[in-house]
Parts: structure tokens; C-alpha cells; sequence
């Protein structure tokens, strides 16, 4: 019993160091042409768990899958139909206060990553 508690202590001590990432989160992503555009994260943590949707003013929200929060990083990845081809994305980030630093990725190394900043939108 005393060994169960023990875990139970240590798990919550885990999620107690989680970054609290819950939120709306705004970027201006690099796109391209050296465009920019501006994309949405709506995220809900639950303990080592992450949910929610990527949205852009033209695609609309599309949710994220695989999501998980491991003290300071997060990482998930959005499936979106591009021409009748699935793409899959995979962004990773580190929080920092109210900023996460990510990087994107296309599945299979195909085509550049591409590093932003998302900021903690206000209330």
C-alpha cells in the first residue's frame, strides 16, 4: 500500500511540474513566399494529455492528435486533406512563460521545418 502511495505521490509531483498550456494561443506562422499567416491554437491539457484544434482564418479548425505535455515540451499533430492527400504535421515546442517556441515539421521529412513563436492570447 505504502508503495502505491508512494507512486501515486511521485506521479502527482510529475504533473505538477507539466507546463500549464491550457489556452488560446495566437502565432504569425512562416508560410510561403516569405508570407506570413496568423494560426490559433486552442489546447487543453490534462495531466501528460493535450487536445484541441489548430485554426487558420481560410482552413478553418482541424484537431490535433497525439498530443502530450512533458514538463516544459509539448508535441501533437495535426492531419489535414490537401488535394485529395492526407498530410500529416508534427509540432513540438517548449513553453516559456506565456510564449511556446515551436517547430513544424512535415511527416517523412518532406519540404523545410519551420520554427515560430505562439503567444498566450489574452482573455
Amino acid at each position: 500500500m505504502k508503495t502505491r502511495l508512494a507512486l501515486l505521490g511521485c506521479l502527482l509531483a510529475v504533473a505538477a511540474w507539466a507546463a500549464d498550456v491550457s489556452g488560446k494561443w495566437t502565432a504569425q506562422m512562416p508560410g510561403r513566399g516569405g508570407d506570413t499567416r496568423e494560426v490559433t491554437f486552442d489546447l487543453k491539457a490534462d495531466g501528460a494529455a493535450l487536445t484541441g484544434t489548430v485554426s487558420n482564418p481560410r482552413g478553418g479548425a482541424t484537431d490535433i492528435s497525439d498530443g502530450k505535455v512533458d514538463g516544459e515540451t509539448v508535441s501533437f499533430s495535426v492531419v489535414r486533406e490537401f488535394n485529395g492527400n492526407q498530410i500529416k504535421m508534427n509540432y513540438t515546442g517548449k513553453v516559456e512563460g506565456d510564449e511556446i517556441h515551436f517547430k513544424v515539421e512535415r511527416e517523412g521529412g518532406q519540404g523545410r521545418s519551420r520554427e515560430f513563436t505562439a503567444k498566450r492570447a489574452a482573455n
